[in-house]
């Protein structure tokens, strides 16, 4: 028996459209002791993104669905509590695809496992946040697909959350006009007043296009897509010949019960003459600058730079709401789930 207690949320039957009651549950899961080279884990943070929706479903994608009775995949900040590998020692914090659950085992030298080196000034949940995949992604989209010159204009959507907090700022810093969309008043109001975009659009108030031409009167240089549906139709019209689209995911499609059904980015630019460029990536394209991008980050960070909100469920079992309430853009800024300390 293993001295740790160990609840896990695992899919329970597959969601048809939004998540119900039943689909994904909370359960006693044993903590398998490590075998020669592994390390045993505590789960301290847990970080709740939009890709773990799809992943939930039965289709083919860049990534394997999650399998029935499995805890839901995801990325934590975790600290070694027990070791049997000379790569990591107890007490080590580390970022690791844990899934949603209180403790796991696995090797030390496992992919997608990093020691964090925390620099004075960042929380540690930050390498999840804007320091961590979602701001690396955002930075490496912006940076490498988008190719940001002095003067274009950048749009970003889901502008307040992680990915979109550090394309804008990452924007400004080239030189770019950059124009946030987000959904109310006061989502709107912190990207420009604090985050420092040009201008924001709010899609729930009724006028997208109108705003949106309002707001860049230049046309589109770069639009970062986050959400798709209503707002790339919004922006198609205003891209700019030459202009490039990094297509991160399009999470109002992420609940759909069919995806046969639904009109893609990739459907929609197709459609404009000429064709702007635009690819689908993923952050492990980058995964060799890991580091160099993650100390990036964390730099301006600690300058007072980069600047980040914050959305924070208590306890495993609040995960499911918290999760429900993202995809749905409840929450304002990074979800996270706190689970010890």
């Amino acid at each position: 028996m293993s001295q740790y207690q160990n609840r896990a949320i695992v899919l329970k039957q597959r969601p048809d459209g939004e998540i119900q009651e039943g689909d994904l549950v909370m359960e006693e899961r044993p903590v398998r002791k490590p075998e020669e080279g592994e390390v045993v884990a505590q789960v301290l943070w847990l970080s709740l993104d939009p890709y773990m929706r799809p992943r939930m479903n039965d289709a083919k994608s860049y990534m394997d669905p999650i399998e029935i009775d499995e805890p839901i995949v995801g990325e934590s900040v975790a600290r070694i509590v027990e070791s049997r590998s000379d790569k990591l020692k107890v007490g080590d914090l580390v970022t690791c695809y844990s899934g949603w659950q209180e403790y796991v085992t696995f090797p030390a030298d496992a992919p997608m496992v990093y020691k964090i080196h925390q620099k004075e000034g960042v929380p540690v949940q930050a390498y999840l946040g804007v320091a961590g995949m979602p701001g690396r992604t955002g930075y490496c989209g912006l940076t490498y697909v988008g190719k940001p010159k002095p003067g274009e204009t950048v749009v970003v959507s889901a502008a307040s959350g992680p990915v979109g907090t550090v394309v804008g700022q990452t924007a400004k810093t080239v030189g770019c006009r950059v124009v946030g969309i987000a959904g109310g008043p006061e989502k709107c109001s912190y990207v420009v007043d604090e985050l420092g975009f040009d201008a924001c659009v709010d899609y729930k108030a009724g006028n997208l296009e109108a705003d949106l031409k309002a707001a860049c009167p230049d046309g589109i240089d770069i639009y970062y897509e986050n959400v798709g549906g209503a707002v790339t139709r919004a922006v198609a019209p205003l891209l700019n010949p030459g202009a490039r689209v990094p297509i991160c995911g399009f999470v109002s499609a992420y609940n759909a019960k069919s995806t046969d059904k639904i009109e893609t980015p990739f459907d929609i630019l197709k459609r404009l003459d000429p064709v702007p460029e635009h690819r689908f990536f993923l952050v492990t394209e980058w995964q060799d600058k890991h580091q160099e991008i993650t100390d990036i980050l964390t730099s301006r960070i600690a300058s007072g730079e980069l600047k980040y909100r914050e959305t924070v469920a208590e306890g495993l079992e609040n995960a499911v709401e918290a999760f429900k309430g993202m995809l749905k853009g409840k929450n304002f800024g990074k979800q996270l789930v706190h689970i010890a300390d």
